[in-house]
């Protein structure tokens, strides 16, 4: 891994769709964007900041995400997930995340990513596999 500055940011964006939607998970919940949608447009900022300082055969995995989803966002709306680094120790990130539609933020909180070696990590998980 390449050193990382502090402050480094990344970014996700979309439009909402049917599929982005809470009732899309479940018929009786809201059609609005859903959380598990907006947590992993979180982790995709999150990985969009540190993207160009892995090595070739290096990745990175989630290890906490404590966020707040305090606005419904609709159909058609434009979200951006936003991430900034700011904390480092070893190989382990913090990121602040913050995501908003069109008209307000929608959900901020913390992320935590570890960078992994790919290779390593995969041979780790082969033990866990079914056959």
């Amino acid at each position: 891994m390449k050193p990382i500055p502090v402050g480094t940011k990344g970014t996700d964006t979309r439009t909402v769709v049917d599929n982005d939607l809470a009732s899309h998970l479940d018929p009786t919940l809201a059609a609005v964007l859903s959380t598990p949608t907006m947590v992993a447009m979180m982790e995709h900022a999150a990985i969009d900041a540190i993207r160009t300082y892995l090595e070739p055969g290096e990745s990175s995995v989630g290890m906490t995400i404590d966020v707040s989803h305090t606005a419904a966002t609709p159909p058609g709306h434009r979200v951006r997930a936003e991430a900034e680094l700011t904390k480092i120790e070893g190989r382990r990130l913090e990121f602040s995340v913050r995501a908003f539609d069109e008209v307000e933020q929608i959900g901020s909180g913390t992320h935590r990513r570890a960078v992994i070696d790919s290779a390593k990590f995969n041979d780790r998980i082969k033990s866990k596999k079914k056959n």
